[in-house]
């Protein structure tokens, strides 16, 4: 998940958008008055449309106090004669948020139905839509509602999954809304997310244009690794790692776009490597040192993006392990270090690794940086789910030997390679010619 401070977030992220909150008609709609309370003081502009049953759990003058703003319940309760009020809404909305969502508008929504003004409304809105159901356990649960959420989840609304608890009705299980300060967050983390894509789409676009005509590291020989290592158990068994290699790919990408001459050496990836490198295929980490250690002396740039695998069996099967007992036992041997012998050897070289953490990661990072004697070391959180192994996407902090250089929100694999290059370029020593 993408981290970020709530309160900075509310105000970096919220402030100016216009967010249409849709409110139907479920004991959960009192929550609504704190939801709504929550986006306006971090300074959305809220507009609130209530179905006939919302009416009867909220009124409207509540809400309208709240968001400083008329409160529609009424298709043909048109106030502006120079707009159609739910054409006006649906367009000016930047993001649609209807909680709680009954199972009812639910069904609405699935089935295109249109037959009040919250209904009406989301049909004619182009907004991206954001659903938190609240109902009964079991109507929660029942197919048809599961069925209804899936049909709209796969066309793109976003869903909020309800608390599990003790609801209205006396039942506990799935079913209650989530808290309204929950809400909010997955709000401004979704804007968070396309302020974050199109910064990075402008910022990949500037790249590329740059690349075009930018030869930094002409005459540069790069050498990156990707990709996971494999490390055979018999024939048929190994023991890997998630790495897809395409930050690994990305970076050799970027690299040869800067003029270099590139040495992509790679494991186990999910994509195709880029066209215009040298691709050297190697399985285990084993092999992938050799392979870096017999080329390293001729490189200017070393980038070690590879998840090698830290230990290996130390016994390899020739024929397939047959199932004979209940449990068996691996002993495992430690692999060769090859950022540390890297570091070790260097010699003029500039050395960049990467740091693959699940917690405490600049202190991991700085940790490893010193003991692997990198000039630059890269560091993300693989443990989340939208970011580092298999994603397109990363979120990096870039250290040196005396802490933080530069923190990368998340952004995509190929603006971080270049990023990454630009830092390492401005650091390398400068040539003779430069000098005169």
């Amino acid at each position: 998940m993408l981290v970020i401070s709530v309160k900075k977030g509310w105000e970096l992220m919220l402030h100016g958008k216009t967010i249409v909150v849709g409110i139907t008609g479920g004991i959960a709609a009192y929550k609504a008055a704190t939801l709504c309370s929550k986006l306006k003081q971090a300074g959305a502009h809220v507009h609130v449309i209530m179905t006939k049953s919302a009416t009867q759990f909220i009124t409207e003058l509540t809400l309208q106090t709240l968001t400083r703003n008329p409160v529609y319940t009424d298709t043909f309760d048109e106030r502006d004669a120079s707009v159609v009020s739910h054409i006006d809404l649906a367009d000016k909305a930047d993001l649609f948020v209807v909680a709680p969502a009954t199972a009812n508008i639910i069904a609405k929504m699935t089935y295109g139905l249109a037959d009040d003004m919250l209904s009406t409304t989301l049909l004619a809105t182009t907004a991206p839509i954001m659903v938190a159901p609240a109902m009964n356990v079991h109507m929660y649960a029942h197919p048809t509602v599961q069925h209804n959420m899936q049909v709209l989840a796969e066309r793109g609304m976003m869903m909020i999954e309800p608390d599990e608890g003790m609801l209205a009705c006396g039942y506990t299980g799935k079913g209650r809304l989530a808290e309204p300060e929950y809400i909010v967050e997955q709000i401004e983390a979704y804007f968070s997310k396309m302020t974050a894509a199109k910064d990075d789409r402008m910022a990949f676009s500037a790249n590329q244009e740059d690349a075009l005509t930018s030869s930094k590291l002409q005459g540069k020989s790069v050498m990156i690794t990707a990709g996971g290592t494999i490390e055979r158990i018999d024939p048929v068994r190994y023991i890997t790692n998630d790495s897809s290699g395409k930050m690994g790919f990305a970076i050799a990408e970027a690299a040869r776009d800067y003029g270099a001459k590139v040495t992509l050496i790679a494991g186990q990836t999910q994509v195709e490597p880029p066209e215009g490198v040298e691709v050297i295929r190697v399985e285990s980490t084993q092999d992938m040192y050799d392979a870096v250690m017999s080329r390293f002396d001729n490189m200017d740039i070393i980038v070690k993006a590879a998840a090698v695998s830290d230990y290996r069996p130390a016994v390899r099967a020739d024929q397939k392990i047959k199932k004979t007992t209940d449990r068996m036992t691996i002993e495992l041997v430690k692999n060769p270090d090859i950022l540390q012998e890297l570091g070790a050897r260097k010699n003029g070289q500039f050395l960049i690794g990467f740091a693959a953490e699940t917690h405490d990661v600049a202190a991991f990072a700085q940790d490893k940086l010193r003991r692997k004697q990198c000039d630059l070391l890269v560091a993300n959180d693989v443990s989340r789910d939208d970011a580092g192994f298999g994603s397109n996407n990363n979120e990096v902090q870039i250290y040196d030997a005396d802490g933080l250089v530069e923190s990368i929100p998340l952004s995509t694999k190929h603006s971080i390679a270049h990023r990454i290059l630009d830092i390492a370029y401005e650091r390398l020593p400068l040539e003779v010619d430069e000098l005169e």
